[in-house]
């Protein structure tokens, strides 16, 4: 219920994605938030009134001339009662609309009208590719963007018209989360984050290798979490079938040593680094050509393992390293090992949980450990112990310059 409490305007113009606001109507009622449908003259020959008001249990609002309001001024009390204004679509006559500060019907009415400090207005686009590329549309929306609105998209892929390009609006689940993250404290607005996450896969053979049961979902959670919250974030990657966190560069890596090559040139470019990666200890010291067959030779097969690089202690070692952060799962004495790699490793902090618990779940139970002492977070969803963690990570860097 990530947008309890938070009542939303949603407007429609006239656009083909126009079937998609349906979904998103529901997405947002699903996130815990109300949803107000204002909808334009040529939105309704794309949907109906009565869909919307289906959806969101309102009678949708249609007219800036609608006398069933008390004092006769719907744009008036439509912006002050919502805490977000989404467009979706946008189209380029709309945004055209705003750009020039035109307010002839209700929803540009209401948007020029909100109170713009409290009330954010964001946009998804969707139109024909050429009508995204052309020069004037790519004026008008620098000019909302200049004017304080938000531009979610648009994508790129199949169009209504049977071309392909950019103009597609966002998917619905996608404009949920954009509308979840504006809500989010930006307070790591500015800071670069450098973020590891997943298992590393240590080749036996082209088929078979050594791995661990990590999932990435609480690297990805963070990575999230700290995008969300005004970071530049890069993730670097093991192995995992995880969505790209919106507005996160994501950077895929097999191996530890892979994961190294990618971490030691960027972390100087970081200020914090976050090492949630479980990272494999050991590799095989040479790794077959070929499929080890079964019964080609007597018995099991011996393999020497050699140490990976520690990559997070490489890190923490460099003459001007980033805040660092590392992640500990135990399977026992959890504070007392936490407490010894933070030492060990001279980091700034270190979570830790109890790893069999939580692998491959959505929830997780942490406990920070630094010089200052322990605090434990209790359970909860990997994504609310990220947000979490954030906001204590926030607290602890130092000021920017």
């Amino acid at each position: 219920m990530d947008l309890h409490g938070k009542h939303i305007v949603l407007g429609l113009t006239g656009g083909v994605a126009c079937y998609k606001a349906a979904d998103l109507a529901r997405e947002l009622i699903k996130a815990g938030a109300t949803v107000q449908a204002v909808m334009t003259a040529s939105a309704q020959r794309f949907v109906t009134p009565l869909l919307m008001q289906s959806l969101t249990g309102r009678p949708v609002a249609t007219t800036q001339w609608d006398s069933s309001q008390p004092n006769a001024m719907a744009h008036i009390n439509l912006s002050r009662e919502a805490d977000a204004i989404v467009v979706a679509p946008a189209t380029a006559d709309f945004i055209a609309r705003l750009a020039q500060g035109r307010c002839d019907e209700l929803l540009s009415l209401l948007c020029i009208a909100r109170p713009a400090h409290r009330c954010g207005l964001l946009l998804a686009p969707a139109m024909n590719r050429e009508m995204w590329a052309h020069a004037a549309t790519q004026r008008n929306v620098q000019q909302v963007v200049d004017d304080g609105a938000v531009v979610l998209g648009p994508a790129a892929g199949e169009q209504a018209c049977g071309e392909v390009g950019d103009g597609r609006m966002l998917e619905p689940h996608e404009l949920r989360d954009a509308l979840i993250a504006h809500f989010q404290p930006k307070v790591l607005r500015g800071r670069r984050v450098l973020i590891t996450a997943g298992p590393t896969f240590e080749a036996l053979d082209p088929v078979r290798g050594l791995s661990n049961r990590s999932s990435g979902k609480m690297g990805f959670a963070l990575a999230r979490a700290a995008a969300e919250a005004g970071a530049q974030v890069t993730l670097v990657a093991g192995p995992v079938h995880l969505p790209t966190p919106a507005g996160v560069r994501r950077v895929d890596v097999e191996s530890a040593r892979q994961m190294l090559d990618a971490v030691l040139p960027l972390a100087a470019q970081h200020e914090v680094f976050i090492a949630t990666a479980a990272v494999a200890d050991w590799r095989p010291l040479s790794a077959a050509q070929a499929k080890i067959k079964k019964g080609a030779q007597p018995g099991a097969p011996a393999f020497e393992l050699t140490e990976n690089p520690d990559v997070l202690a490489t890190v923490a070692a460099l003459p001007t390293p980033p805040f660092c952060v590392g992640f500990a799962a135990e399977t026992h004495d959890i504070e007392r090992h936490a407490r010894e790699k933070l030492q060990r490793k001279r980091l700034k902090m270190v979570v830790a949980n109890h790893g069999p618990s939580t692998f491959g779940r959505d929830e997780n139970q942490l406990m920070l450990v630094d010089a200052q002492g322990t605090r434990e977070l209790p359970a909860a969803s990997k994504l609310s112990l990220a947000r979490a963690l954030v906001l204590e990570l926030a607290q602890r860097l130092p000021p920017q310059p």
